[in-house]
């Protein structure tokens, strides 16, 4: 009779608990803010900026100052590539701009005036290229096509170079058989820069804002006294069990529901890799929301406020990228770099999501992440209860 009369008080204070906490979340306006902008706003957003994830016949113009056989040789080769289309050559540089300025073109090729008479003697010629940043892949097409165009001209123009050449340096050059390497990204055959970022930087949004979350919450309530309200009912580890399970479930249950949005909508609405199979990726997430959610109340014990905390983990966006081996080799890293990759779970579970979603890996083929990901579950929620515990028996003393 005393057990489920215990049971029964346990499950009433973790409804009520629960019911605080989303209390908490939706009548603050910083908070639902936070969450606003950094799910539905940052997600649509960095999407939207690569949304055109492969760049081809981008509209480009150029200004030849040169009006010479290599330079329309370099504008004609330039059309021929697959990342832009030349909308307009043969114009100055105001009617280049007027066209930038109408976004008629994304970006502007200058070709100087002693653009021929510096290949002919030998040197080193400059061409200049302007770049729209209305999408941020623009200039990495224009980069791209004027490399590829300054290959086949060069190619084209090697054999009348030759005459520079000492007589003893020529042989050996004609002697070269002529080779062509051809490298096909593996899972990224198409080689787009938001198929291959994306994904990565979607599990890093979750991790970040969900981090903002807990601590603006944790921070709040140390700064508005409510620890000492915590007090009130209990300082047993029982109770702060309670606290953290009531808490952790909030979170799970919210980013639940944004995980979906950002990892199942975001997909089919830019056209990014969902090859995984999505029972693998839920149980992904089981140990990835939980170790970050216990982390984040771990880690309220350094919070004073609720603000302070939301630039410093803001810093850290690129850090967690190259931490989680996705854009840096793991194996390259230092050790203790590698290290610090088992310590926060975005590292593990960033990579573990790219090998799934990307790539079409199994669980057992992300058992070394997912082993972490579980590990830090039992080492966060130790360090949560003992956090919080010390925060409420500290407002005890400070009734």
């Amino acid at each position: 009779m005393k057990t489920s009369t215990n049971i029964k008080a346990a499950l009433t204070d973790i409804g009520q608990l629960i019911f605080q906490e989303f209390k908490t979340i939706f009548t603050s306006y910083a908070i639902v803010l936070v969450l606003t902008g950094g799910i539905f706003a940052y997600g649509l957003l960095y999407n939207y900026m690569y949304a055109p994830n492969l760049v081809e016949n981008a509209p480009v113009v150029v200004v030849d100052n040169s009006r010479t056989t290599t330079s329309r040789t370099f504008i004609r080769l330039l059309n021929a590539t697959m990342q832009v289309e030349v909308v307009a050559s043969g114009i100055n540089n105001l009617e280049a701009r007027a066209w930038m300025k109408r976004n008629d073109a994304v970006g502007i090729l200058y070709l100087p005036a002693n653009f021929e008479t510096n290949i002919a003697l030998g040197k080193e010629s400059l061409f200049i290229m302007y770049e729209t940043t209305s999408a941020f892949l623009y200039y990495l097409a224009m980069q791209e096509a004027s490399m590829s165009t300054m290959l086949a001209l060069n190619e084209q123009l090697r054999p009348d170079m030759l005459v520079f050449l000492p007589q003893k340096d020529i042989a050996p050059l004609t002697e070269v058989s002529p080779m062509r390497i051809i490298g096909t990204p593996l899972y990224n055959h198409t080689e787009g820069y938001g198929s291959y970022l994306i994904p990565a930087v979607l599990m890093i949004i979750i991790f970040q804002t969900l981090m903002m979350l807990i601590a603006m919450v944790g921070g709040g309530e140390r700064q508005t006294g409510k620890m000492q309200l915590y007090a009130t009912k209990g300082t047993s580890y029982a109770y702060i069990t309670r606290i953290i399970l009531s808490k952790t479930f909030v979170y799970c249950l919210l980013y639940a529901l944004f995980s979906l949005f950002l990892l199942g909508l975001m997909p089919y609405l830019f056209s990014l890799p969902h090859i995984g199979d999505a029972f693998d990726i839920v149980v992904l997430f089981i140990p990835f929301l939980l170790s970050t959610s216990f982390l984040g109340l771990a880690a309220v014990y350094f919070y004073t406020d609720a603000d302070a905390p939301l630039l410093m983990i803001a810093f850290f966006s690129v850090g967690l990228l190259f931490l989680s081996g996705v854009s840096y080799p793991l194996e390259l890293m230092p050790w203790y770099w590698q290290a610090s990759h088992y310590i926060v779970p975005a590292a593990p579970a960033t990579l573990a999501f790219v090998k799934i979603n990307s790539m079409g890996a199994s669980l057992s083929d992300i058992r070394v992440e997912y082993v972490t990901l579980w590990v830090q579950v039992g080492v966060y929620f130790v360090l949560a209860v003992l956090s919080y515990g010390r925060m409420v028996r500290r407002g005890k003393r400070d009734r």
